[in-house]
């Protein structure tokens, strides 16, 4: 009924930033500056193009492993924060999470709804009521996304729990079981209020308008 969309590593090249950099002029010339650390780690300061990093961004978001590359050894990490401009959106700083070799995360994985539920021919409302699940897991078992097919809802009290999706094996979910991640609801159509005057209420009406007309 649901599964989950592994994870892929993207790369990403980085350079060391010297801390008495003017970062107006670093960003102008095309760079965004950011920070690397971990529990594990010291903070590392680092550059990128932006290109490159708005091509890793919409791919990876932040449930995917980045992979840097260029520093004294290889960091793993996780896109944490991003800083965007306030007008433009274009990214102003990142802050990247390094994972610490051989331990298991808790982190937000995003839901993918596939499918078409039959309970909507029945005059049902699919409602979406979470658009992602709390997982624990190692690195390189964290899903990319996890597939709920809405096909599993046949009538209109039908109800996909977080137990009932299927978690790769390593995939531990955090969020409570019997919370509920999609329902259905009956669509219930409203009457058209229509206002009817009476025969007797336009009759009065009409007289009224003629006893002020013979007034004037």
């Amino acid at each position: 009924m649901m599964c989950a969309i592994m994870t892929k590593v993207i790369e990403l090249k980085v350079e060391k930033r010297d801390l008495s950099e003017d970062l107006s002029k670093l960003r102008a010339d095309g760079y965004v500056p950011a920070v690397a650390y971990g529990p594990a780690d010291e903070p590392v300061h680092i550059k990128f193009p932006i290109n490159e990093f708005l091509r890793v961004w919409k791919e990876a978001g932040e449930s995917t492993i980045v992979d840097l590359k260029g520093l004294d050894e290889d960091k793993e990490v996780l896109i944490k924060e991003v800083q965007t401009h306030p007008v433009k959106e274009t990214p102003l700083h990142v802050d990247f999470y390094i994972i610490e070799r051989g331990k298991t995360l808790q982190l937000s994985v995003p839901l993918e709804f596939t499918g078409e539920a039959p309970a909507e021919k029945q005059g049902g409302i699919v409602v979406r009521v979470m658009h992602e699940i709390e997982v624990e897991t190692r690195p390189r078992n964290i899903p990319q996304s996890i597939e709920v097919d809405l096909s599993g809802l046949e009538n209109l009290d039908s109800v996909i729990k977080v137990s009932d999706i299927t978690l790769p094996e390593g995939v531990e979910a955090k969020t409570d079981a019997d919370e509920i991640v999609v329902s259905v609801a009956e669509q219930k159509e409203e009457p058209e209020a229509v206002v009817e005057e009476s025969s007797d209420e336009a009759e009065a009406g009409s007289e009224e308008v003629e006893k002020g007309g013979a007034e004037e």
